[in-house]
């Protein structure tokens, strides 16, 4: 049986400018639908746009981080609305996840 990487462990990802947006975007609408329904929004969502919003050609992610921003960012990708150019960004930074963790393996 294997685990989930200790959330330690930590994965470089560099996004270009694109995928950064497409990534924040998707960060925020899920922070704004937790406001929007009186939640707490989810701790890891408020660390990912921190690490986003610095300065930097390359974000460390937190493997839950690194994680659950690919499930979320899969999610937005796959739905029929979600205009094309986002789903082209959005798929390069999936791409970038994916090659930063398979990195750090």
């Amino acid at each position: 049986m294997s685990s989930s990487p200790p959330d330690t462990e930590t994965y470089e990802v560099t996004l270009s400018r694109d995928e950064r947006w497409v990534v924040h975007h998707v960060l925020a609408t899920r922070l704004n639908e937790a406001l929007d329904a009186d939640e707490q929004p989810p701790e890891w969502v408020l660390e990912a746009i921190d690490t986003l919003e610095t300065d930097g050609d390359t974000d460390r992610l937190t493997a839950t981080q690194a994680d659950r921003i690919y499930d979320t960012l899969a999610a937005y990708v796959d739905r029929e609305e979600t205009p094309a150019r986002d789903v082209d960004h959005g798929m390069a930074a999936l791409d970038q996840l994916e090659v930063g963790q398979n990195a750090q393996a």
